[in-house]
């Protein structure tokens, strides 16, 4: 079942496109599609991830492709959109940049978060 939902999800995109994305061969993520052998639960979530589809419908324990928002994880969809760009050092963790920060860009940052939180409380209304 899940060959025949990743082959469905990755349309033109490529296999290597996708094995990038997930940060394995090519040929390991063509045995996903052939049936060769399956994903881990990580490589399961990033893939339902990549494909904006859920676990549960790669895995064909339901045919609704859409997460539900209860499945949703913020922190997960930012890092994985990052990782896709490849962008892979923010530097959001890096303790000595956020040191550096002048009163005012600390200002800015939290002025910038508020917004986007507030943004997507007004959205779910």
């Amino acid at each position: 079942m899940i060959e025949e939902r990743l082959k469905k999800a990755r349309g033109k995109r490529t296999q290597e496109e996708v094995a990038k994305y997930l940060g394995i061969s090519r040929a390991r993520y063509s045995h996903y599609e052939n049936g060769r052998s399956e994903p881990d639960n990580e490589t399961l979530k990033k893939l339902a991830d990549f494909f904006d589809l859920s676990v549960d419908y790669l895995l064909g324990r339901t045919n609704t492709s859409v997460p539900s928002e209860n499945d949703y994880d913020s922190l997960s969809e930012i890092t994985n959109h990052v990782t896709h760009l490849g962008i892979n050092d923010m530097g959001f963790f890096d303790i000595e940049k956020w040191k550096k920060l002048s009163p005012e860009d600390v200002e800015m940052i939290k002025r910038h978060f508020d917004m986007v939180v507030e943004l997507a409380e007004k959205r779910r209304k």
